[in-house]
């Protein structure tokens, strides 16, 4: 059965091949390194940027290389099936989607191109100690005063929190507005004596991916540092540009999802017991059969859901069903394949073993999977 999706052509293919040399080469050797160091090398950024693949979906007048969503999913999918999790270009790419859709033109002169060539590297702080997926819950906050706004607050489990750059940072303009009163501050976190970074967080996975908590002291953000020039807004922008993230963290589950169907394979044709391999196993064969099914749907549908982004017709509902059904499928097949591959399976030298403790907080990120449910059932 030929699985080639319909938004592929030639030139993603090439591009797709470009982007798989460059992860075998610059991502895949330094995993492990950058587990210890809990945080990548920033030289990645820069030759990822030499290499388009920061901002391979922005316009090029912005310095981006002009391309679309397809891209972006093939850059996220080439990262999945080399197991990185470490490198934090979804968050970046998140943002420069919010100065794309969402900013002025002058802020989109101002910072795209420098998230494109990686001299910026973006993170976005929304969760706090006391407020999660309930983002109306926020407690930092921007005040106006005489030289801009003073932005005081904290803010955690923050990815690129440690090398960031820039840091779209959401915060009351209105403390008694409500979701009106919400706002997305520009923080630029060089030369900002308001500003500092916490400890780097000890999590259970991705280890390599630079989470940190973050806080701010009567940070500086200038009068045009909101994104958009106007207050209160943010709550929208939040609610139009969250497909895109949930999209993202889709696709990279199903390439997890892919990848951990091939080791598990590979392994069980390997490896023996009881005088046969175990994939002669009926229970191996079983399972297995089950997961290439699941696999098969997931790709299906997340093929579906990129072309919808592509088309400009995916919605917020498709998006959280995108995110919540594959990211509760990955966890699953995840632990299925850590079975088969028995205590070999508990050992982190075993790529399995790696993807295991790594996927768990996909239900988590993005919007909890009990949010999304929510969401969906707004829908019925």
């Amino acid at each position: 059965m030929d699985m080639t999706p319909s938004w592929m052509n030639p030139e993603l293919e090439s591009f797709r091949d470009a982007v798989r040399r460059f992860v075998a080469s610059e991502v895949a050797l330094h995993g492990e390194r950058w587990r210890h160091q809990q945080h990548v090398d920033r030289e990645l950024w820069t030759k990822a940027g030499e290499m388009g693949l920061l901002a391979a979906d922005i316009p090029e007048e912005y310095g981006g290389s002009g391309g679309d969503f397809a891209h972006m999913a093939i850059v996220f999918e080439e990262l999945g099936y080399a197991g990185d999790m470490a490198f934090g270009l979804h968050v970046h790419a998140i943002v420069a989607h919010y100065l794309l859709n969402q900013g002025s033109e002058e802020q989109k002169q101002r910072y795209l191109p420098k998230l494109a060539s990686g001299e910026m590297i973006a993170a976005i702080a929304m969760s706090e100690p006391g407020a999660g997926s309930d983002l109306k819950g926020i407690r930092t906050t921007a005040v106006k005063g005489d030289d801009g706004y003073r932005v005081n607050g904290s803010k955690t489990f923050i990815s690129n929190g440690y090398l960031a750059d820039l840091v779209l940072v959401v915060a009351k303009t209105d403390p008694a507005g409500g979701a009106k009163g919400i706002s997305l501050m520009l923080v630029e976190t060089r030369d900002n004596p308001g500003y500092r970074v916490g400890r780097i967080l000890e999590k259970v996975g991705q280890k390599g991916q630079d989470t940190c908590e973050l806080f701010f002291d009567d940070a500086h953000v200038a009068f045009d540092g909101i994104l958009g020039g106007g207050e209160g807004r943010g709550f929208m922008q939040l609610m139009t540009e969250l497909p895109y993230e949930r999209t993202i963290i889709g696709v990279a589950g199903v390439a997890a999802i892919e990848r951990a169907l091939r080791l598990t394979v590979e392994h069980t044709k390997e490896r023996r017991a009881f005088g046969q391999a175990l994939i002669e196993m009926q229970n191996t064969r079983f399972v297995l059969a089950e997961i290439k099914t699941e696999a098969t749907v997931a790709r299906i549908f997340i093929d579906r859901c990129i072309e919808d982004m592509l088309a400009g017709r995916m919605d917020t509902v498709r998006a959280s069903m995108a995110k919540y059904w594959i990211s509760d499928l990955q966890c699953k097949v995840v632990d299925q394949c850590v079975q088969l591959f028995g205590g070999y399976g508990y050992m982190l030298e075993y790529p399995i073993a790696q993807m295991y403790v790594d996927a768990r907080v996909q239900r988590i990120y993005g919007g909890a999977n009990e949010i999304m449910k929510e969401i969906i059932a707004r829908s019925l």
